[in-house]
């Protein structure tokens, strides 16, 4: 089900009718329902890996806040992240890592056959990882108590808007306006139909359109010329945006509709002037939560074994924040996708800065 679809629209109009009617805590119930429903309506078959997912990050975000001693809070936290991260990388990157391990081995001569799983990528899986990682991790960095309200828990790693394709929301941010009774101002109504509408122009009228540009450059049989190469290219550029930002303008807006604000995730991206600014500009929730979940914990480990270290004439500063900026490029760019050109541009993002 996506956001530019009848099927879309008729489910929304008949969960706000509900949702407007109902109370705070009915409420909540309902987007718990909706939400379930509009991700089982892409494939039902993998709704348990996000109620698994939910069931799992509640009960260990509950006992590392019940816990004094360093250890069992970590064990925890390492509960945590191995589920979220095997999850992901068995249904994201089984397949990647067995073909390249199959190709590294033919090098040699030896002939291994790995097996590989013909199972489709499930939807979401990247975001509500990354949502509930980052929770718990709040919890074990005791910057935030966790929630005992498995419902409002479970409304904040499902809930609909933002569920398949970001933007990434913290539990800062949106547990504690699932919480709360909310009330829905004019303005907030104004706005939300606003972003719906600017969001649907971006992605049907800017980013389709541009898309058969795109395709027809790069198709696999195509032949294009060197000005035919740049039009393709500037028009994928410009219809990933269309579709990225439209997408999350539309999830604002449908959000906004129901009193729950969600982060802006895009500030013009194009027309800034270096990449550290494209990267506070570009996809804002993902750039963040890298830089506080990843850059920054890496920064830290380096900064412990390369302290005092200095190599080629530049001090231990220079090779922390290299070494950190290029692991969170490279696992960022491996994050968009599993296959090597991702890791290739992430490198390239990594050594722009």
């Amino acid at each position: 089900m996506v956001f530019n679809s009848v099927q879309f629209v008729v489910f929304f109009l008949v969960v706000y009718a509900l949702y407007r009617a109902l109370p705070h805590r009915a409420q909540n119930y309902l987007l718990l329902v909706a939400s379930y429903y509009f991700y089982a309506a892409w494939d039902w078959r993998f709704l348990g890996l996000l109620i698994a997912s939910t069931l799992v990050d509640y009960t260990c975000g509950l006992y590392i806040a019940s816990r004094e001693s360093h250890r069992q809070r970590k064990v925890a936290l390492l509960v945590s992240l191995t589920f979220n991260l095997s999850m992901l990388g068995f249904f994201k990157y089984f397949n990647f890592f067995a073909e390249n391990l199959h190709a590294l081995f033919a090098l040699f001569g030896w002939r291994v056959d790995f097996f590989t799983v013909h199972v489709l990528l499930p939807i979401g899986i990247s975001f509500y990882t990354f949502i509930t990682m980052s929770y718990v991790l709040d919890v074990y960095r005791r910057d935030i108590q966790p929630t005992r309200d498995l419902l409002e828990f479970a409304v904040f790693v499902a809930y609909f808007p933002h569920l398949v394709a970001g933007p990434i929301l913290r539990a800062p941010v949106l547990l504690p306006q699932i919480a709360r009774p909310r009330t829905i101002a004019r303005e907030q109504v104004t706005e939300g139909l606003w972003l719906i509408g600017w969001g649907l122009f971006k992605k049907m009228f800017v980013a389709d359109n541009l898309a058969r540009i795109a395709d027809a450059v790069f198709a696999p049989a195509a032949h294009p010329g060197s000005l035919a190469v740049l039009a393709g290219t500037v028009a994928f550029a410009f219809q990933i945006y269309g579709d990225f930002s439209g997408y999350s303008d539309i999830a604002r807006g449908t959000s906004k509709l129901m009193g729950i604000e969600l982060n802006v995730n895009f500030l013009f991206p194009y027309f800034v002037r270096t990449p550290q600014e494209f990267w506070r500009h570009w996809h804002i929730s993902l750039s963040t939560w890298l830089r506080d979940y990843l850059f920054l914990p890496v920064s830290y480990a380096l900064s412990r074994k390369l302290d005092g270290v200095r190599w080629l004439g530049l001090r231990d500063e220079v090779w922390i924040y290299c070494g950190a900026t290029m692991a969170t490029m490279l696992l960022g760019g491996l994050w968009h996708g599993a296959a090597w050109n991702f890791v290739l541009w992430g490198g390239y993002q990594g050594c722009c800065w």
